[in-house]
């Protein structure tokens, strides 16, 4: 009975791209458990909360679409194959963090090297994604920025604006921290981070699987039996904290250092890539492993904690860091000028 509870659930879950829905909600979960007590309470009452929490989903609904135009942009936004950057001879320390400025970069490294490559098939490559080695790490840095951009207009309309758009702000700042969770949660899964992402490619010198259904069983099948959600992980939840994209900050060569510290946050969890397939190798990862999980349930609740404590520390950065939107501030106080 077990067993067939087990294919079922891995067949159920062939089709999905990333932490189930399920996961995601835990990393928004336990990022919300991680904000400090003096975070906007509107952020914490039961509503919003489960909206947060549905919203983690967002971007992988985006995905099921047949259109090919959201597709093309949306699909890459959710992986970045670290690998493929060595290959070309592109250092991460010279990415840009303008995301048009790294699609020529690695324009340019691709063209230099297309041997390194993989060999795309035009009847698989409908939405032009295929050749694409993923934008995770701008997905991660654009949505922080609209983040602090809803924030600073939720100030600008808490000052000055009726209850009815302060409301509208509200939901605005949620709806962003929703969805930034989610490409925070799929950065927490290192098999996002890698282009051994369906399996191992190329040289296999350790025999790890090539099967192409490891991600989508550690995505879904393994948290369904692994005790792995957000009541489970509660206890151990690690507390936001305030990252570098502050006030005066020097960066190396200009960059972003809250970029640096995207990228390096990224890089941990590519890290992890190599034990993953080594608990998968020694059977840790099967619902009947010889030690009853506790390998693979100490890996994978470790990756959820660190993405729901990445992700409760942008909010809050973003929160404390928002700067006045002035330009809102002052047409609002206009509309309150006698006269008008």
């Amino acid at each position: 009975m077990f067993f067939r509870r087990f294919a079922l659930l891995l067949a159920a879950t062939a089709s999905l791209h990333a932490w189930d829905y399920e996961g995601h909600r835990t990393v928004n979960q336990l990022a919300l458990a991680g904000l400090p007590a003096d975070f906007p309470a509107f952020v914490k009452t039961p509503a919003a909360a489960e909206r947060i929490a549905f919203l983690s989903g967002e971007p992988d609904r985006w995905r099921n679409t047949p259109e090919v135009s959201l597709r093309h942009v949306n699909g890459p936004d959710h992986f970045l194959d670290f690998e493929y950057l060595a290959h070309a001879g592109l250092p991460v320390a010279t990415l840009s963090e303008f995301r048009y400025i790294y699609t020529t970069q690695f324009a340019a490294a691709h063209a230099a090297h297309p041997e390194k490559f993989p060999a795309v098939d035009p009847a698989k490559n409908k939405d032009r994604t295929r050749e694409l080695i993923g934008y995770l790490p701008w997905a991660i840095i654009e949505n922080y920025a609209k983040l602090k951009s809803a924030f600073s207009s939720l100030r600008a309309y808490q000052e000055a604006g009726t209850p009815e758009e302060i409301a509208n702000a509200e939901a605005s700042a949620l709806y962003v921290m929703g969805v930034l969770g989610h490409y925070v949660g799929d950065g927490a899964q290192p098999l996002h981070t890698t282009q051994h992402h369906n399996g191992w490619v190329g040289d296999n010198p350790h025999n790890y699987t090539r099967s192409s259904t490891l991600h989508s069983w550690i995505d879904g099948g393994y948290l369904a039996l692994g005790q792995l959600s957000a009541t489970d992980l509660s206890p151990t939840v690690r507390p936001a904290h305030i990252l570098t994209d502050l006030p005066g900050a020097k960066a190396p060569a200009g960059r972003n250092p809250l970029f640096d510290e995207i990228l390096a946050y990224l890089l941990a969890q590519h890290a992890q890539v190599e034990p993953l397939y080594q608990l998968d190798l020694a059977g840790s990862l099967k619902p009947d492993s010889p030690d009853g999980g506790r390998a693979a349930r100490a890996f994978l609740g470790e990756q959820l904690l660190r993405g729901g404590e990445m992700l409760s520390s942008l909010w809050l950065t973003a929160w404390k860091e928002a700067p006045p939107d002035t330009y809102l501030r002052a047409q609002l106080q206009k509309r309150k000028a006698p006269g008008n």
